[in-house]
């Protein structure tokens, strides 16, 4: 509901209070508005029956913004109202013992989310490494965020999580003796859990997840992670990148995964078979495939890492979308080229080309790419620069960056091709060198759309308008607009 409310009057002439002839649910919606719960507070001396009712305890949802823990728990502790839509948390108290005070009010009346964050530098979290925050039983929650600032957290030992549907636990330590995340996240303890994300968690060395209805997962930043088990029928979505940082015993699995209903992996670590067991043969209905590779040999292991990656893309004869994130050296490139084993792609209809280039020159390694890919009807290029526009400086004496040359000259059929996306365009010599080749390359594209990155001036964005036509045909469509 849209509410027009004038400036505030608290009286007539007659000292009539015009606040308190409103109804309460109108006042209440009013609160809701103020988006934070001290603030509403102290709106009660804006009307006498305001104040008397204390209408801010009966909010169907609190905002916490930087408070310590114990008003967070005073504040719940006096609400009045039947549940708790929302909960939202920002403090920068990293008590864990107070924030284990006010958690168990919330999980009382709690029917919605709860975020909770705790913005605290690593070294404090260090310093209250001897505590612990104790999560409680949130059995009527359906979304639960946490991001302690890398406090250690305790999970409940029972207790049924039984309208939970999405789970985040982000920036958080495991607490010490205790890692009962796997039972914590299983079918008899969080029966509707559909979402589940588990990023930069320290501590962590083992998980397993055994349910029936999940849907979509993350894992992320699980540098010591040695054992992952996955055992979900269900599971449409998983992402696991950054974890088994630390090599695994070749002598036992590190990953077992089974999730024959999956459509969407995402896998940015190494794939060595010996001790990654993924059931690819019954991933029938896989249509997208995230992997990393590449371009030269700047740190150990970078060529060993390629070659499984290709492995695992030559047993996908089949793929609707490749979203591929080649990555070059930050320093000059000296190392042997680790693309030449790509295998040929005839089936992929959407290719999405992510571009780390570190101001190297990517223009033949888009090409080696493309010439596996020639089926694809649609090509997003994402130019993923530092974030400050720096002035691009000419690759050093004996880069080969570059080579080979020929992807200048040489000629690339992507008949197939229609449209094309670039997102993030600085206008760089090497970014406007292929889009010119792309424009020639692809004989049947009808529309090209550009997002230039939001540092790029405009004096730029003006040039960059009057060249990139003069490369394409009449008949392609080129859109400039936001994406």
């Amino acid at each position: 509901m849209d509410l027009i409310v004038e400036q505030p009057k608290l009286s007539d002439a007659d000292g009539e209070d015009r606040l308190s002839a409103l109804p309460d649910d109108v006042l209440i919606h009013i609160l809701v508005l103020v988006d934070d719960a001290a603030e509403s507070a102290r709106t009660s001396i804006l009307s006498r029956r305001w104040h008397r009712r204390r209408l801010w305890a009966l909010l169907p949802e609190l905002n916490f913004n930087f408070i310590e823990h114990r008003r967070i728990g005073a504040a719940l502790a006096a609400h009045e109202a039947p549940g708790l839509g929302l909960v939202f948390a920002l403090t920068k108290d990293a008590s864990p013992e107070s924030a284990s005070a006010w958690l168990p009010i919330a999980a009382r009346d709690l029917y919605g989310q709860i975020y909770l964050e705790v913005v605290v530098r690593p070294e404090e979290a260090e310093e209250r490494c001897g505590g612990a925050i104790h999560l409680p039983c949130f059995d009527k929650a359906s979304c639960i965020m946490l991001k302690p600032g890398f406090l250690r957290l305790a999970l409940p030992p029972s207790g049924v999580f039984a309208r939970l549907k999405d789970l985040w636990l982000v920036d958080f330590q495991v607490a010490h003796g205790q890692c009962g995340l796997g039972d914590l996240l299983s079918s008899q303890r969080c029966p509707s859990l559909q979402s589940l994300v588990v990023r930069n968690a320290r501590g962590l060395d083992s998980f397993t997840i055994r349910h029936d209805s999940l849907l979509d997962m993350e894992l992320s930043d699980l540098d010591r992670l040695q054992q992952l088990t996955v055992v979900a029928p269900a599971l449409q979505k998983l992402k696991v990148c950054g974890c088994f940082a630390d090599p695994p015993n070749r002598d036992m699995s590190a990953a077992n995964i089974s999730a024959p209903r999956l459509t969407k992996l995402e896998w940015t670590n190494d794939y060595d078979p010996s001790s990654i067991q993924i059931d690819i043969k019954r991933m029938t209905l896989l249509e997208r495939l995230n992997i990393q590779l590449f371009i030269q040999g700047g740190l150990e292991g970078d060529s060993q890492h390629n070659h499984y990656c290709m492995m695992l893309l030559r047993h996908f004869g089949r793929i609707h979308t490749l979203d591929l994130l080649i990555t070059y050296p930050t320093g000059i490139c000296t190392g042997p080229y680790m693309m030449e084993h790509m295998p040929r792609l005839p089936n992929i209809t959407y290719l999405a080309l992510c571009v780390f280039a570190y101001g190297h020159s990517f223009g033949a390694s888009s090409f080696d790419v493309l010439r596996r890919c020639t089926s694809a009807k649609k090509l997003d290029l994402y130019f993923l620069p530092e974030r400050e526009l720096e002035e691009q400086t000419p690759c050093p004496s004996g880069c080969t960056c570059d080579e080979p040359p020929s992807w200048r000259t040489e000629e690339l059929a992507l008949n197939c091709l229609e449209e094309i996306v670039i997102l993030r365009m600085r206008g760089t010599e090497h970014e406007v060198a292929l889009v010119q080749r792309l424009f020639h390359w692809a004989t049947s594209l009808k529309r090209l759309k550009i997002d230039f990155h939001e540092l790029i001036p405009e004096s730029k964005v003006k040039e960059l308008r009057q060249l990139l036509p003069s490369f394409s045909r009449p008949d392609v469509c080129i859109d400039w607009s936001d994406l």
